[in-house]
């Protein structure tokens, strides 16, 4: 479901403590941007907020439900967003802290993307390697 231009704006009020926000369609939905990282997706009318194994814990405590989407196989649901919590939205102060949470677990998720990848391109360590004979030249 499309996410309408009167919601839109009603997201950049609703983010604007954070500072700067874009919002950016997306699969049916909207994508919420600070400082260019993605952070929070909406779908419909739900918010869903990035987390990590440092702040999902607190959407655990309040009963968030993580996002679902449907696949060729079935259901699927990402436990790395989940839903804001509707008391939220009648305060912004603490909503900044969750949406600030959120933009810094997108951080640091986009850090360990970056490690691996580091870690595939490293060269090979030929220290342990056991010495081969080069091979010898046949005369015929």
């Amino acid at each position: 479901m499309a996410v309408s231009p009167a919601y839109r704006d009603y997201l950049s009020d609703l983010f604007a403590p954070l500072g700067e926000i874009a919002i950016r369609t997306m699969f049916g939905g909207a994508g919420v941007y600070h400082k260019d990282q993605f952070f929070a997706l909406v779908i419909g009318e739900r918010i869903y907020l990035k987390t990590d194994d440092r702040t999902r814990p607190a959407f655990e405590r309040e009963g968030s439900k993580p996002f679902v989407y449907q696949t060729k196989d079935g259901e699927q649901s990402s436990h790395t967003y989940l839903e804001l919590p509707a008391r939220l939205l009648d305060d912004p102060e603490e909503l900044k802290v969750w949406a600030r949470d959120a933009y810094e677990a997108a951080i640091r998720a986009k850090g360990k993307k970056s490690q691996s990848k580091k870690k595939k391109g490293r060269p090979l360590d030929t220290s342990d390697l056991p010495l081969v004979q080069p091979r010898k030249k046949r005369v015929t």
